[in-house]
């Protein structure tokens, strides 16, 4: 009787392919975590400034707030603000998330980087 089936080198390809889809499956997760989570402390922190005077110290409360919410995580992000219009607190937060793909694979997807842009309208009493 003849044996069907794959010998060693097919079971080691197989598992090679689930082992990089699960890896593909745990970096897409972990990146509409990171995305989701760095956009909402990211618009409180700007809603926080836009509320405000606007000034440095309200700016730097605004991150520190931040990045005390995102632990860890925060230290990866760079928060780049604008403030200099009257209309509009715009700021951009990028960073790089930590991959569990080869390089290769995560950075042409783009799962390897965030970089969002917050806008706020400054809303005065008249």
């Amino acid at each position: 009787m003849e044996e069907r089936g794959g010998g060693p080198i097919s079971i080691w390809i197989g598992f090679s392919v689930f082992l990089v889809m699960l890896l593909f499956a745990v970096q897409v997760i972990f990146n509409l975590y990171a995305a989701s989570v760095v956009t909402a402390v990211s618009s409180d922190a700007a809603r926080r400034v836009a509320g405000s005077d606007g000034g440095p110290s309200s700016i730097a409360a605004a991150e520190a707030q931040a990045r005390q919410s995102l632990g860890r995580y925060g230290d990866r992000v760079a928060f780049i603000w604008d403030v200099s219009g009257d209309e509009e607190v715009v700021l951009r937060v990028q960073s790089e998330n930590p991959t569990f793909l080869p390089a290769a694979m995560a950075g042409p997807v783009g799962l390897d980087r965030l970089d969002r842009t917050i806008r706020i309208r400054v809303e005065r009493f008249r």
